[in-house]
């Protein structure tokens, strides 16, 4: 190999990198805030909920509001929370946000299993693993926003995939 086409394929291979690390990123933007990895799980057949993560980032000067949205592959969309109750070794309580959550400015709020989090209820069809699910999230100030929703492993903790938040 010349010293031309050395240079030629290792420019190739950092750019074929530079590539699938983009297209493993899995961000969205409204205004000021930065939606990073919207994901759930893979579902079985005849589940009809499933919860949705994500995060979001104001990078703004000031709050905003989480508010709602919807999920194609869902009748309704609502927010919700998970605590554990005091006293109750193990116990946990969930309940819907019904005023959204708000993001200060500068701050990221991450909504994950086992905390605040999105529940797609009445689920029309079974999510598959890998799917991509198209969403819209509702914010106060900075409006509606779409997404998508990379389908995880039915038991994943976490997204998977390297993408980045």
């Amino acid at each position: 190999m010349t010293k031309i086409s050395r240079r030629m394929m290792t420019g190739l291979t950092f750019a074929a990198i530079a590539f699938a690390t983009m297209a493993q990123a899995h961000e969205f933007k409204v205004g000021d805030l930065q939606i990073g990895h919207p994901w759930t799980r893979e579902t079985p057949g005849g589940a009809k909920i499933a919860g949705g993560y994500l995060s979001v980032t104001n990078n703004g000067k000031e709050a905003d509001r989480l508010i709602g949205g919807t999920f194609e592959a869902s009748e309704r969309l609502e927010i919700h929370e998970m605590k554990a109750i005091p006293n109750l070794e193990g116990v946990m309580m969930m309940r819907p946000l019904n005023d959204g959550i708000d993001i200060k400015p500068g701050e990221t709020i991450k909504l994950a299993p086992g905390g605040v989090h999105l529940m797609f209820l009445d689920l029309k069809r079974p999510l598959k693993k890998d799917d991509m699910v198209k969403g819209q999230l509702q914010f106060q100030k900075a409006g509606k926003v779409d997404v998508e929703f990379k389908v995880d492993a039915i038991g994943a903790s976490a997204p998977t995939g390297g993408h980045k938040h």
